[in-house]
């Protein structure tokens, strides 16, 4: 921790420096996040760091000093993003000669910064999700040495603490409480590029989350690539850590949190089906802020499909825990991710999928073709499944999910909902928006001086994707 520590302080050096440079010239800035919401948080980091700077948040993309892409790998068509994200800024480095830096998961593929270097020489900075610490220190020697800069590592990263953050909303806050993964699922690129496991120490999870009740924040959402093996690593290899409040394991620590006052709402994404071990369905149970959605990825419902993804849980084993924590979990709702055509993927294994969508009758699935990603097990397998195949799977899939979604919303319907006011509806003005525990969008007519509030609203109707609800008494 020292050492890090002793690496922090001199990113706020750099920082200091930058400012001095661009001291009132009104610099502006702009990023682009791609992918999940731990590249979401990461890019909180980033503009942390950048506002400290002195650099401003541009309105307008073609009004920009420095623009930053904090890029993800997940799947093929965020490549294609990217190069037409480039391919945009590439005329504004030729009027304005703005600054450009790209960073994240893609980064850390070895063909994706070749095929930079080589195509987009005009790109300033490349860093990788192991160094996004040492952005101040990159862009400084950008602007003061007037050259390129790669910063890219394949070792794991270290734990960093105090890094500046700029968070996107006023009531509702991630934090991140591991990094890294030890799974390797054979369809993932995620262990390549973001490296082992590695927890956060609970003393500085929960010190950051004091300081955000404080804040005026009412929801958090705890990430990690597989946030229910939190300090898992640190238990089985014996290696010494930091215990705090009691805190030794994923259960632990949701309890722990639960007693922070000014959180009203816990969530947590993702974690693995073979680390829903007893405790942490109890902490769920127990702990009344702690959302009863719990997001429990399937990805398949075939056991043949599910060992040759890696898995490491079969069809009834996921079953069986299904019906565990609904027997131990009052109110639950399930949300699930699903990837239709892995390589290998019969018609009957398919069929094996929507067997469990069926039966489970999740809130909110996350479908997803399967697509190859290069330096993945499961982009050497053969038997791959032809497009039309997966997108004929897919289709069907769809169709089931959505005909449970609109059985699921008739629920809800003259029920009260206690509803997180997140501001306007991007599809009407007229209306607020919000989620329910569960979080299912709701809009609704009201004050504008509801935004960041729980509130109770009675639900009137369903449409599929939403409900509306009028506000209650």
């Amino acid at each position: 921790m020292k050492e890090t520590s002793k690496e922090i302080q001199e990113q706020k050096q750099y920082i200091q420096k930058i400012k001095d440079i661009i001291k009132n010239e009104n610099k502006t800035y702009s990023i682009l996040t791609m992918g999940c919401q731990q590249n979401e948080n990461d890019s909180e980091k980033i503009c942390g760091m950048i506002e400290e700077m002195g650099y401003i948040k541009a309105e307008n993309q073609n009004d920009v000093d420095l623009a930053v892409v904090n890029t993800c790998c997940i799947r093929e068509n965020a490549e294609e993003r990217l190069f037409g994200k480039l391919g945009e800024l590439k005329h504004l480095k030729e009027e304005k000669g703005i600054i450009i830096a790209i960073g994240g998961c893609m980064m850390q593929e070895e063909h994706i910064t070749k095929k930079i270097k080589q195509s987009y020489p005009f790109v300033d900075m490349l860093f990788g999700t192991h160094t996004l610490h040492k952005f101040p220190e990159d862009l400084y020697k950008v602007l003061d040495e007037k050259r390129k800069l790669i910063d890219i590592i394949d070792i794991d990263g270290k734990v960093y603490e105090g890094l500046p953050i700029k968070r996107d909303s006023n009531v509702k806050a991630s934090v991140t409480i591991m990094s890294g993964c030890n799974n390797f699922c054979s369809y993932c690129i995620v262990p390549y590029v973001r490296g082992r496991e590695r927890s956060r120490m609970p003393k500085d999870i929960i010190e950051e989350i004091q300081q955000i009740a404080k804040q005026g924040y009412k929801e958090i959402t705890l990430l990690g690539q597989n946030v229910n093996s939190y300090l898992r690593v640190e238990r089985e290899k014996n290696i010494e850590f930091e215990e705090y409040k009691g805190i030794n394991s994923f259960a632990t620590l949701l309890r722990e949190i639960n007693k922070i006052e000014g959180i009203e709402r816990i969530r947590f994404i993702s974690p693995h089906p073979k680390d829903f071990t007893d405790d942490v369905i109890d902490a769920i149970a127990e702990c009344e802020k702690v959302c009863k959605l719990v997001h429990l990825p399937l990805q398949s419902g075939s056991t043949n499909v599910l060992n040759a993804m890696n898995r490491k849980y079969t069809k009834e084993q996921y079953l069986n825990l299904v019906e565990k924590m609904k027997a131990k979990i009052p109110n639950l709702t399930l949300s699930t991710d699903i990837i239709v055509g892995f390589a290998g993927e019969t018609e009957q294994d398919f069929e094996d999928t929507l067997d469990v969508v069926k039966k489970v009758e999740f809130e909110q699935v996350y479908m997803f073709i399967y697509s190859r990603r290069i330096g993945t097990p499961g982009d050497k397998m053969e038997n791959q499944i032809p497009e039309e195949i997966k997108h004929e799977r897919f289709n069907r899939l769809k169709e089931l999910v959505e005909s449970q979604i609109s059985k699921n919303n008739q629920k809800y319907i003259g029920t009260i909902q206690k509803v997180l006011v997140e501001g306007k509806s991007k599809n009407n003005e007229k209306m607020l928006t919000g989620r329910t525990d569960s979080n299912k969008v709701v809009i609704f007519e009201g004050n504008s001086n509801l935004k960041d509030k729980i509130i109770d609203l009675k639900i009137v109707s369903e449409h599929m994707w939403y409900l509306k609800g009028e506000v209650d008494g």
